[in-house]
C-alpha cells in the first residue's frame, strides 16, 4: 500500500510488526474511501512508567482534514490495537460531523504540530527547544477550527479567522467550553 508510511523510533520495525500494522491499516479504506495518505509512527519512549513506554500514532490525511490518534502502552501490538480503536472513534465523529455540517469552503491543507505528552522533569534538568515545526495556517471559521482540533485530538488549534483575518488560537477550557486567543500588535 503506497499511501501508507510506517516510521519507527528507538524500536525495531520487524517484518511481523510491519505486516500487522499494514493489515490493520487497510481496514480504514472501507470507512474512508477518500484517504489521501496514512502515516503510522511507532516508538519506544524513555518514560519512567513501563506501562506507557510504547507509543503508536496514526495520522490519516483526507481532503481538507487530518485525523490523528495516539496511544501509549507496555506492548507495541496492544498499543497498535488501542490506537486503532481510538482512530475508529475519530472517524465516526468525522463522518457524523461532515454529514450534519454545512458545506465547508475550500481551504488549503493544514499541517499541525504533533502534540506530545510531557514527561516529569528530573531535578537539575533545564528544558530546551528540541523541535521546531512549521505549518501552514488556513483561513477558516472558529467552528471549523474546533472541528479540526477535535479531529486531531489536540488541546489547541492555530488558524487565521475567516471573519476578521487575524491569527487566532482556539483551545478547550477546563470547564469544557472553548476559548480564543487573538494577539494584539
Amino acid at each position: 500500500m503506497e499511501m501508507l508510511k510506517i516510521y519507527s523510533r528507538n524500536l525495531e520495525l520487524t517484518e511481523r510488526l510491519r505486516d500487522y500494522v499494514e493489515k490493520k491499516m487497510t481496514k480504514f479504506e472501507r470507512y474512508l474511501p477518500n484517504i489521501e495518505s496514512m502515516r503510522v509512527d511507532l516508538a519506544e519512549s524513555n518514560a519512567r512508567d513501563s506501562a506507557r513506554r510504547m507509543v503508536a500514532q496514526i495520522t490519516i490525511y483526507v481532503p481538507k482534514s487530518i485525523l490523528r490518534a495516539e496511544e501509549r502502552g507496555s506492548d507495541i501490538f496492544s498499543t497498535v490495537d488501542s490506537v486503532m480503536d481510538k482512530m475508529y472513534r475519530r472517524i465516526e465523529r468525522y463522518k457524523g460531523r461532515r454529514q450534519t455540517m454545512r458545506p465547508v469552503p475550500e481551504v488549503e491543507k493544514v499541517a499541525v504540530p504533533v502534540s506530545e505528552e510531557e514527561e516529569p522533569a528530573e531535578e537539575g534538568f533545564i528544558p530546551e527547544i528540541v523541535r521546531v515545526k512549521e505549518f501552514e495556517v488556513s483561513s477558516i471559521t472558529p467552528e471549523e477550527a474546533i472541528e479540526q482540533m477535535e479531529l486531531l485530538g489536540h488541546r489547541f488549534y492555530i488558524y487565521v479567522d475567516g471573519n476578521d483575518g487575524r491569527l487566532s488560537v482556539i483551545y478547550r477550557r477546563e470547564d469544557g467550553n472553548y476559548g480564543v486567543l487573538k494577539p494584539t500588535y
